[in-house]
């Protein structure tokens, strides 16, 4: 079955966490030793910077309340830019597909409900949730319907608040993460100048305590053996992809889940990867999660050309590695 995608777009909040920000609470890291290990300057948060600083967001509970901006409120935003850079009206959704890698109301209800009440839908809401890989499982399941059983327009949403589940007394955690959301508007019915032409999901449940954020506690995970973990998926899904579809005439590009700089030199380093067809955010939006590498590919949404393919891969926790390619084409 043929994927369309109609339109993307992203959000981020106002607030900035810089590297000198994390300086300044005495946490054991400065701007260098940031950069050097992840190669990020700064992220976004919904929460207050002041609340931040004087609480270290010990509890992630009160953090929800602190919050300036909900999960609902940034897939919405997120939404209403793909929509219009669709030119579809959002009344024409008729469904819509969620999920991140911590809910504000855990999964009850649904996230995805959370983004349909925002933007004032009464259709099928649910999430498919693969915390950082959600976007690429959304994607990937559609795959798998059947094109008539689905509406003109699905609308795939994955906003993520995960500064608001880091203990900011961790400098490994505080460095990293970032908030922000991506959303797709996507058809089966409706041709578009982009077609999704490949999907893959694969999961090593076995190594699921690797990553984890338990339920009102911090995020942890295993940082080298994750980092390792995902230069070597990202590395051979790029690889398939490239074997599956490349060809004289397109111009191949990459762009990888956001977990850190430094890992996605290693990815693109390894694939062969030119440094001019490697795109990212993590530098300036740190790690976002399941909107990480959709919404690099939404940020520069204008200048893709018809000649263009994305060669998209990222891994989560699971743990999980996933893949799709996007190509662009002259409109029909």
């Amino acid at each position: 079955m043929t994927l369309y995608l109609h339109g993307l777009g992203h959000a981020h909040p106002d607030n900035e966490i810089d590297n000198r920000f994390l300086e300044s609470l005495d946490i054991g890291t400065d701007d260098s030793w940031i950069l050097e290990r992840v190669g990020i300057r700064t992220r976004r948060t919904v929460l207050p910077l002041d609340y931040i600083r004087e609480t270290r967001n010990r509890d992630t509970r009160a953090a929800l309340e602190a919050a300036e901006w909900s999960q609902g409120e940034l897939a919405a935003r997120a939404a209403r830019m793909a929509a219009d850079r669709a030119g579809v009206d959002i009344a024409r959704i008729g469904m819509v597909l969620s999920g991140n890698s911590a809910g504000d109301t855990g999964s009850c209800p649904a996230v995805a409900c959370h983004a349909a009440a925002a933007l004032d839908l009464d259709v099928p809401a649910f999430d498919v949730a693969s915390a950082c890989t959600s976007f690429y499982v959304q994607l990937h399941w559609l795959s798998l319907m059947q094109p008539e059983a689905l509406p003109d327009f699905v609308l795939l949403a994955v906003p993520e608040t995960l500064t608001t589940t880091v203990d900011y007394d961790d400098r490994a955690s505080a460095v990293l993460w970032g908030d922000g959301a991506a959303a797709a508007l996507v058809s089966t019915r409706h041709r578009s100048p982009v077609r999704i032409l490949d999907s893959a999901v694969e999961s090593k449940p076995s190594a699921l305590d690797k990553v984890r954020i338990p339920r009102g506690g911090h995020f942890a995970q295993e940082g080298r053996v994750v980092q390792m973990f995902g230069i070597k998926r990202m590395t051979q899904a790029l690889g398939r992809l490239r074997a599956a579809h490349e060809q004289d005439g397109r111009v191949l590009h990459f762009v990888g889940h956001q977990a850190n700089l430094r890992m996605l030199e290693r990815v693109r380093e390894q694939a062969g990867i030119p440094p001019e067809r490697h795109h990212s955010n993590v530098e300036w939006f740190g790690n976002t999660g399941a909107a990480s590498a959709a919404s690099v590919v939404s940020m520069a949404w204008d200048k893709w050309r018809p000649v263009d393919d994305i060669a998209v891969a990222g891994v989560g926790a699971g743990l999980t590695w996933s893949s799709y390619l996007l190509r662009w084409e002259e409109p029909a």
